[in-house]
């Protein structure tokens, strides 16, 4: 189902029923999709967000209590404008939110939500939330006082952990250097994957729009391949017949026809071809998936896509790079 709904692939019936919460299906899981649909879809969101706002208060503490709830599902409560008297208490304890997100809550809440923080006995331990209550604006005389009469917390380890997040160390299984061409980390699978989801539910009327167009490059990138591959053969071939032709007698005739010399093809031209013709048979909806996930040499290429959603898409892509982005402006 959810990934039926990230592909805008359920009928409009359907995503109003699911916008309702009226699938049958657990209610963390329908819980889960809605947030979903709240985030990311511009149609049904508004009916999601309504959905969720009026979830039965039983089921939606049991979820936000479960260490194990989606954290797009916590995040998703724990946001101001859909916070909820009865969950906020639950969410504060629950091990899977982040204390970095509550102490950015504590500094710009105001209100019932201070009292439910001050009164948290997770936050009672956390130096990290107490000093960012403490530097509050919105907090009144009782509440200033209270947190100043808050016992000292020693520093959290799991904001720490948070903050930095270093990376787990494993003795026995040496970890192999990264490449010297990496310039810096990809995004992650998770995070290109929500970014093609956003793109494909933004863009849904344009890509219908664009149809089945194939893959018709603006600056003729084939010839320039082609150009570029047979001037290397040529010099090449000039080269070996210039270094191995033999020295003939005069009387000497030859007896068989000239053997023309070896084709030569350079291995980045023959990996640039063989990548061309992945993208000729995609069609518009896998290429901007392409777009998206692809490496850095198909982005070079679906960026000068005619089609021009698709290299939209590669621009949009969490992968791309500072210096990629600077080469495509240059060639425009």
């Amino acid at each position: 189902m959810f990934d039926l709904i990230r592909a805008n692939a359920l009928s409009s019936h359907q995503m109003m029923s699911a916008s309702k919460g009226a699938l049958r299906l657990p209610a963390a899981e329908m819980v889960e999709i809605l947030v979903l649909i709240a985030e990311h879809n511009k149609i049904f969101g508004a009916n999601a967000r309504f959905t969720l706002a009026a979830w039965d208060e039983a089921s939606a503490k049991t979820i936000v209590a479960d260490p194990s709830t989606p954290k797009e599902v916590l995040e998703y409560w724990l946001d101001p404008k859909n916070l909820r008297a009865p969950l906020f208490s639950l969410l504060l304890e629950n091990e899977s939110v982040l204390l970095t997100k509550i102490a950015e809550l504590a500094a710009t809440l105001k209100g019932e939500w201070i009292d439910a923080m001050i009164a948290s006995p997770r936050i009672r331990k956390s130096r990290q939330v107490q000093n960012d209550l403490s530097s509050n604006k919105d907090l009144t005389g009782v509440q200033a006082a209270r947190v100043r009469e808050l016992p000292p917390a020693v520093a959290d380890l799991a904001v720490l952990l948070e903050t930095h997040a270093p990376e787990p160390t494993a003795p026995s299984e040496p970890q192999l250097p990264r490449p010297v061409a990496e310039s810096a980390p990809e995004a992650s699978d998770s995070e290109t994957e929500s970014a093609l989801v956003a793109f494909f539910m933004e863009h849904a009327a344009e890509i219908a729009a664009e149809g089945e167009k194939p893959f018709q490059p603006i600056g003729g990138i084939h010839e320039e391949f082609h150009h570029e591959a047979e001037a290397e053969i040529k010099v090449a071939a000039a080269s070996a017949s210039a270094s191995s032709a033999p020295v003939l007698m005069p009387s000497a005739a030859p007896d068989h026809k000239p053997i023309a010399p070896r084709r030569l093809v350079n291995p980045e031209d023959e990996k640039r071809g063989s990548v061309l013709q992945k993208i000729n048979k995609l069609d518009i909806k896998g290429r901007i998936n392409l777009a998206m996930k692809g490496s850095k040499e198909e982005r070079s290429i679906l960026v000068r896509d005619g089609t021009k959603i698709v290299a939209m898409a590669v621009l949009d892509s969490p992968k791309i790079s500072d210096g990629e982005v600077e080469k495509f402006a240059s060639q425009r």
